[in-house]
């Protein structure tokens, strides 16, 4: 039987990678949305050649690799230049993450995504799980792990679906707010929920 697909999100610094790592630990095929962000940039695909011919070969390092931070000064201070680049990352992305999600042989997959609500990936899954944590936590946790200021983080968390879409997309709630082995144990309470599902549907 096809296995389900679990769509997993969280805001920055909710503990949304390591609910996937324990998931995944516990047998569940996984495909992380970032990861097939850069997979599609890769050196001799399509994609790599197109953006360079778009944006110069400024956007390359030496090697030939896709200097990441070179491209997002380019677009992020041009709206015109982003929708560009989203209009052909998207597709190759969701193709990316569907033929990934395809070889799935657990009862369901999961895909994690951080941008899950914000475009149209939720579309792919037929369950969605946050994981939510309280904004200082959120602030607190993503500072730490990040070595970043608070104005940084908050900037990121702004640009992110807020907490009230996120919840209001979610099937299940998984509020993190305590130390890790609580929170692998409420993976583990969910997984076993999971494996009773049909279709993400009790």
């Amino acid at each position: 039987m096809k296995p389900w697909i679990l769509g997993l999100t969280g805001g920055i610094g909710s503990g949304k990678s390591a609910a996937a790592q324990h998931f995944r630990a516990l047998g569940v095929h996984l495909v992380d949305a970032d990861d097939a962000a850069r997979w599609v940039v890769e050196p001799g695909r399509p994609a790599l050649a197109e953006i360079a011919a778009h944006f110069g070969v400024e956007v390359l390092q030496p090697d030939g690799r896709l200097d990441r931070a070179a491209l997002r000064a380019r677009v992020f201070e041009n709206a015109e230049e982003r929708r560009w680049l989203e209009r052909l990352l998207h597709p190759l992305i969701r193709q990316e993450i569907r033929s990934y999600l395809e070889r799935a042989s657990s009862p369901y997959a999961i895909l994690v995504s951080p941008l899950l609500v914000e475009t149209d990936q939720h579309k792919m899954t037929q369950r969605i799980l946050v994981i939510d944590v309280p904004e200082p936590l959120q602030l607190e946790r993503a500072m730490q792990r990040d070595q970043a200021d608070r104005k940084q983080v908050e900037a990121i968390i702004k640009a992110q679906a807020s907490r009230e879409e996120r919840l209001r997309h979610a099937d299940d709630v998984l509020v993190n707010d305590r130390d890790l082995s609580w929170l692998q144990g409420e993976v583990e309470r969910l997984h076993r929920f999971y494996l009773t599902l049909r279709g993400g549907q009790p």
